[in-house]
């Protein structure tokens, strides 16, 4: 038989085998996810396999153009949330030479980043386009710029003080000596009555649901909620203000959400859960502070693993750095801070345990210590409060039921004012209160940075032991923020 003959004969299934091995490597986009937050929204596309991607912007008018290679929609884009987002509406379509070509048009300026994710136990691949919203906050009631500078020079003396006592601890080291700044005669100032700003976190989020109950509750719809309720608390409260990491149904990574209650100056930090194990009979609620040594029970080292695995879902992750200092100093200093945060962290966890133990089952009569990288912040006090095992069904349904999360939200709020109303910030409304109270007559004056007991007493004309006297001062120090009543002379 002639060769011609023979490759006539051949050529249909050779294309058709041509054809199977293209549709084999080719990855089909099997769903398409959007999320919408202050700052940024985020798009996944789900998929078959692995796929190469090309993302690139255009302007007049500004579209977003995802080509992917050797690809194929099996999804309608035209169900995507967009509201919200700077997304005003999506096109597909082949694209020249093949492949899936997707267009967003756009409402604002952006600034993509895009990245591919393997599989994991939740997903297969995916592909991650971030739309992020240049000068945009990431909460909708940022704190005020002049309480932002008020906590600024708290925190700056308190970094101070410790750095001072890392210095003293380092062997060989010695604090160089300042020269006292001459300090201008002012007058009594009005105290600044700062609101406590309490950072709320609500965990998981948008791709990440976290724990899923038997009855398909999901952890990020609950914990949200009760993070909304716990907000609405504070706010109400007079002296407080609260700052939600997350006000919808968005991903944030964990260093991310310390991150934004660094930024809003919080003086406090709480991540709200509602998680599993894997057995339904674990039930009660949970506080859990930073463990610097490992988990104080084997339930809170699986917990903090499960937790920590969020940003492998996510696919963020970042790191602190004291790049700035020297080695052994930077040791120190990060140990002061963080046992004096964590100090602080346990108390406030020992108040809102004994509240929640009132309305709930105690899983653990202690707060407990893991591992939870939410929790590394080293000079913000942090908890994660698991309230309740999602996993056991009783529970699942309490969760659920808006009148119990209202219960758990003031328990955990009315653990941490309690310790708030005890140990107030020097600048904060509530210092004012105790101090007013304890001498309503004569003029205030807030400590500046350089200030002594002594040449506060001199500068206002009154002797040191009156000063003393009526702040009920034990002896002579005194902190940068900090009121003091000057008696008449």
């Amino acid at each position: 038989m002639p060769s011609k003959y023979l490759a006539r004969l051949l050529m249909p299934g050779l294309v058709a085998l041509l054809a199977g091995i293209s549709s084999a490597h080719a990855a089909t986009v099997e769903s398409m996810r959007l999320w919408a937050a202050p700052d940024h929204a985020r798009l996944v596309f789900d998929l078959s396999g692995a796929v190469n991607a090309n993302v690139f912007s255009l302007a007049n008018p500004d579209r977003l153009v995802i080509d992917l290679d050797e690809s194929r929609l099996d999804t309608d884009a035209s169900t995507l949330p967009l509201e919200g987002s700077a997304i005003e509406a999506v096109r597909t379509g082949t694209r020249d030479g093949g492949g899936l070509r997707v267009v967003l048009e756009l409402n604002r300026s952006i600034e993509p980043r895009h990245f591919v994710l393997p599989p994991n136990d939740k997903y297969g691949h995916r592909l991650v386009v971030d739309l992020e919203y240049p000068g945009e906050s990431a909460v909708e009631n940022p704190i005020d710029p002049i309480e932002a500078m008020i906590r600024d020079q708290e925190m700056l003396a308190q970094r101070n003080n410790a750095q001072a006592q890392a210095q003293a601890q380092v062997p060989g080291s010695e604090a160089s000596p300042a020269a006292p700044a001459p300090v201008e005669v002012q007058p009594a100032q009005p105290h600044p009555q700062r609101d406590i700003i309490i950072a709320i976190d609500a965990g998981h989020g948008g791709e990440d649901p976290g724990a899923i109950g038997p009855g398909g509750t999901r952890e990020k719809d609950v914990v949200l909620d009760i993070a909304r309720k716990l907000a609405s608390d504070v706010n109400g409260t007079p002296g407080f203000k609260a700052v939600l990491t997350r006000d919808g149904d968005y991903y944030l990574g964990l260093r991310q959400r310390t991150q934004l209650a660094r930024e809003q100056k919080a003086d406090f930090f709480v991540s709200i859960h509602a998680d599993a194990f894997n057995s339904p009979r674990p039930e009660g609620s949970s506080v859990f502070a930073l463990s610097q040594r490992g988990a104080t029970s084997e339930t809170a080292q699986w917990l903090a693993d499960s937790e920590n695995r969020s940003d492998l879902i996510g696919g963020v992750d970042g790191s602190l750095s004291l790049r700035d200092k020297d080695q052994v100093l930077r040791g120190v200093l990060l140990d002061l801070t963080m046992t004096a945060t964590l100090n602080d962290s346990l108390s406030i966890g020992g108040q809102v345990l004994d509240q929640l133990g009132q309305i709930n089952r105690l899983h653990k009569s202690r707060v407990e210590q893991a591992g939870f990288m939410v929790l590394k912040s080293p000079d913000i006090p942090s908890l994660l409060i698991e309230t309740g095992f999602i996993s056991n069904p009783g529970e699942e349904r309490r969760l659920r039921d808006p009148v119990h999360q209202q219960g758990l939200a003031r328990a955990i709020f009315s653990g941490i004012r309690s310790h708030f109303e005890r140990n107030p910030p020097p600048a904060s409304r509530l210092a004012w209160q105790r101090d007013h109270q304890r001498q309503p007559t004569g003029n205030e004056y807030r400590i500046q940075s350089g200030d002594t007991l002594s040449s506060i007493a001199v500068r206002h004309g009154v002797p040191v032991g009156q000063l003393r006297q009526v702040n009920d001062l034990n002896g002579d120090v005194i902190r940068v923020g900090q009121v003091l009543r000057i008696p008449s002379s």
